[in-house]
This record gives structure tokens, sequence and C-alpha cells, in this order.
């Protein structure tokens, strides 16, 4: 089968709203999290979050095209224009139909949704809804527009698998060109939920944490005093190509992509199972497809949300998995920096990756202060502060509500 290869990248998140912003954040264990400006939280448990910093629309789209996209599609496009614009793609020199699109969200429109009811509601006796308030609202949209904007007419549709949704953009992604579908993707995932039903949804399932008084660090992955993930938002988007398609138009590789594996818990509807089978078959699937060992990793970004049950268990499936080798490995959480991004999670901690990759940087877990008995204490959490050291092969992991497990590797350039 053909090799796949990362040739652009664009990324907003809560660290940054492009892609040296938010690796420069990640790398100086910068915290995204400050108190919710969207909305009054008076009534709320949960009053922080991590929201993209000093966003405005009219940076990026014109008030009548804004008006069209709810902030989820929003964002899909100004991660994707960045990825585009950083891959060199010619346009007029590619052939559009074999340039697919398949873009992620766990919700949508969210957003739009509630406003549109809320107005309905709250409203007078003639029913008044948009007309694009079915368009804003689904998530296939995003990947729709963006199709229509660039013309590319290849394989286009949307995945959602709850927190593991742009994970899978980018695994069907990779298999369609491994398998001679198309020659060029843009993929990844973008979410925007942190608004009323976002918060109080999560807040009513006990997943986010509550602890208002020390917002700034309350996403810390692995330590004992963590009582729920922090809600973030943004996108994150990759250009992935042909390898021989890439090289022959002379473009920079950041990274290949060399293996891919998808399992299920089939354990319950949003806890993880506690012994972490699930994401232990993920990753060695993943490994195996990559036609690798477990030794040969390097680095693993970690789904690490900070919930009291899944840091446990995707310790315990680390162990499983490696062994001896899992104590000479690197792990990070990049959420304790940026929030959980729910469906653009893996995107965005994809691209984490694959910069530790190309940079040989691995970013830290910030936050960490109290070991948790029930975490191997040997393990290298990259506590705090980035770390240096040769980064060959990384993994990222994403699991999501449903059991829906997803991994990648991801390869250095040129070896």
């Amino acid at each position: 089968m053909r090799r796949v290869v990362v040739t652009g990248l664009g990324a907003i998140t809560p660290v940054g709203n492009n892609l040296h912003e938010y690796w420069e954040g990640l790398k100086n264990g910068l915290s995204g999290s400050a108190m919710i400006t969207r909305f009054d939280t008076a009534k709320f448990k949960t009053k922080f979050a991590c929201e993209i910093k000093n966003y405005d629309s009219s940076k990026y789209f014109d008030r009548k095209e804004a008006n069209k996209l709810d902030l989820f599609a929003q964002y899909a496009h100004i991660a994707s224009d960045e990825a585009i614009a950083d891959s060199g793609l010619i346009l007029d020199r590619i052939n559009k139909e074999r340039v697919g699109v398949i873009w992620a969200s766990g919700i949508g429109g969210i957003e739009t949704f509630y406003l549109t009811i809320k107005s309905y509601i709250e409203g007078g006796s003639i029913p008044r809804f948009s007309p694009f308030f079915i368009p804003k609202m689904i998530g296939d949209i995003a990947a729709g527009s963006i199709s229509i904007k660039y013309g590319f007419s290849g394989p286009n549709f949307s995945t959602v698998s709850a927190c593991a949704s742009s994970t899978n953009a980018v695994i069907d992604a990779y298999n369609y060109i491994r398998w001679g579908k198309a020659d060029v993707f843009v993929t990844g995932g973008s979410e925007a939920a942190i608004n009323e039903p976002g918060i109080g949804g999560f807040n009513s399932m006990q997943a986010l944490s509550t602890n208002n008084d020390e917002y700034i660090s309350a996403s810390r992955p692995f330590d004992k005093t963590r009582d729920g993930f922090v809600m973030g938002e943004g996108g994150g988007g990759l250009i992935i190509e042909e390898y021989e398609h890439a090289v022959s138009r002379g473009a920079k590789i950041y990274a290949e992509i060399i293996g891919t594996g998808m399992t299920a818990d089939a354990f319950h509807l949003t806890a993880p199972h506690p012994e972490g089978l699930g994401a232990c078959n993920v990753m060695k699937l993943a490994i195996a497809d990559a036609c690798l060992n477990p030794e040969d990793i390097d680095y693993i970004n970690v789904h690490g949300t900070s919930t009291p049950l899944g840091d446990i268990s995707e310790s315990k499936a680390i162990i499983n998995v490696f062994g001896e080798h899992a104590y000479k490995l690197n792990i990070s959480s990049t959420k304790s920096m940026t929030g959980h991004l729910l469906g653009a999670a893996g995107a965005v901690e994809a691209i984490a990756a694959i910069m530790a990759v190309g940079n040989d940087i691995v970013p830290p877990t910030i936050n960490y202060k109290v070991p948790d008995p029930g975490i191997d204490q040997n393990l290298n959490l990259t506590a705090n502060t980035a770390q240096k050291r040769k980064v060959n092969v990384a993994i990222s992991n994403t699991f999501g509500f449903g059991g829906h497990n997803a991994s990648i590797v991801i390869k250095k350039a040129g070896i």
C-alpha cells in the first residue's frame, strides 16, 4: 500500500490561535483555562473553561459568511485554511478530483441548535427559523463547506465517534490514500461547545471539573486531586498526502503516518474499561499496523482527560502494552493545557505529536503535583516541564464516550 505523509498543519486552540502559537504554548506549559466569558455561569457548577482567546470572527470572515457558519465550522475553516496554506499546495496544479475532505466534530452546531430553539420557545405565535438553521447545525457541514470553498471533489464526509472523532477522520483519510482512492486530504476536527447546554450537560454527568477556586490548574491529568476534565474548544487541521505526490511537488514533510488502530471497549456508555482493555488493544493494533515493536515507540500523547477513572485505565493499558519499555517512554497529556476539545481533541493532539517528532521536544503534562497511588509512579509523565529527547516515533491516543478508541503512529520524516 502507498505511504502517507503530513505536509500541512493548522490550529486554533485555547493556548494559541495558529500553529506557531499553539506549539509555543505547549512547549512553555501554558494553561488555557480561564473563567467563562460566553455566558453567565452563576447557576452552573463549573464556571471556567479553555476558550479561544480574543476571538473575532471578522478577522477571518465577512459578516455574511460568518452568519452562515456555526462557531465549530468557523474553527474548521480557520484551521484548514492555515493547513492548506502551510502545505504549499498550488491549487491550479493539482487534480482536485483526487483531493478529499474528512472533517470531524463530536457535537457539531450545538450553539446554533440551542440559540434557535431558545428563540423559538421565547418567541411569538409564529415559528421563525433561519434557512441556515439546519446547515449550521449538522456536523458534516464543515467538511462540505471546506470542499466547496476550494473545489475539492474527492471523498467528503464527517466522522462522529465522540472524543475519538477527529482521530477517526485522520485514520479514514489515511486509509483512502493508502488504498489509492485519493492523493491528498484535508482532515482534522473542530468543536465549539462552551455554552449553556455543553457545560450543563457535562456537569450533569459529573464529568467536568468544578474546581472553580483553582481554575487555572484544574486540568491536572494523573494528579490525585483531579476531579474531571476542563472543556476546551477550537480546531486542528492536517494536510496528509501520498508520499510520491508530496515529493514530486517538493513539499516539506513534517512526518509520516505509518499505522493506525481502532477498537471498542464494549463496556459502558461513558466509563472506560477499568483495566484499559480497549485502550490496550488499540495501541497493539496501531503498532502492529506500523510493523513496529513496542520498544520502537518514544512518546505517547495520551488521551489523559484528568478524569478519576480514565487516567488510571490508560496508565494500566500502557504498562500492559509496553511492559518494561513503558518506563523508558515519555508520556504527556496536552489536555492539561488546552483542556478537552471533545471531537477536535484527536486532531490537535496529533499535531502536538507531529511537532514533538519533528522537533525532538515532548510537551509537558502541567499541573501535576500530587501522585496518585493508582498510577505507577515510575512512568515518565513529562511532569510540568517540556523535555528534550530523540522522538523518532510517537503514538497519539484518543478515546470517546461509547467506548470508541483510536490510535495513530507517527514517524519522523526521512528515517
